[in-house]
């Protein structure tokens, strides 16, 4: 083999990777895709194939476009029903979202004890400042440098779960508040 049928050979591999490694990104990046592009009926349709399957970040974007009407008719419930999916299962993002709903009373009924409960969770299980260099440095080299953002908003947001979680104790009775951190410590994510 010559060097120059070698170089095509080679280039004709890479070629034939990028291809395929484009071809199989999979049903989560497709849907980020869809969205991304304003293509809402076509992201709730790949998301929701994920969620219905157990996927938590297709569940809370899913409840995302149901708070914001994307796609979708806007409606609470149906996002406090995804977020619930997602947070039963670890997502502190949704953890902290579903919070909200309940502190505002939006698709839930009020309910202080609960918002404090999730606001908790969602801060102590958010990941910490301690990985966030590692985090900051695999986020970029998977996704490239606009994501950095995103990163350092979910770190922000950590720290505002906590705050959301203070503020909504200064609402609430002694009772209230001890009620909330018995129902955090006994949480168990679901499989």
């Amino acid at each position: 083999m010559t060097q120059q049928s070698g170089r095509i050979l080679l280039g004709a591999l890479v070629a034939m990777l990028v291809v395929v490694g484009t071809a199989i990104a999979g049903p989560l990046e497709d849907a980020e895709v869809a969205y991304n592009s304003s293509d809402y009926t076509a992201a709730m349709r790949l998301y929701r194939s994920l969620a219905d399957e157990g996927n938590a970040e297709a569940q809370v974007a899913i409840a995302i476009m149901y708070g914001r009407g994307e796609g979708v008719p806007q409606n609470y419930a149906e996002a406090a029903k995804w977020y619930r999916k997602a947070a039963d299962q670890g997502n502190f993002m949704a953890q902290a979202d579903l919070g909200i709903l309940y502190e505002e009373g939006r698709g839930v009924p009020q309910n202080y004890v609960q918002a404090h409960k999730w606001f908790n969770l969602a801060a102590t299980a958010w990941p910490k400042k301690t990985r966030r260099q590692e985090i900051i440095e695999e986020t970029t080299r998977q996704y490239g440098p606009s994501s950095l953002g995103i990163t350092l908003l979910n770190f922000e947001s950590r720290n505002l779960a906590a705050e959301n979680r203070d503020k909504i104790a200064a609402k609430m009775t002694s009772a209230q508040i001890a009620e909330a951190q018995k129902l955090a410590s006994e949480w168990k994510p679901k499989q």
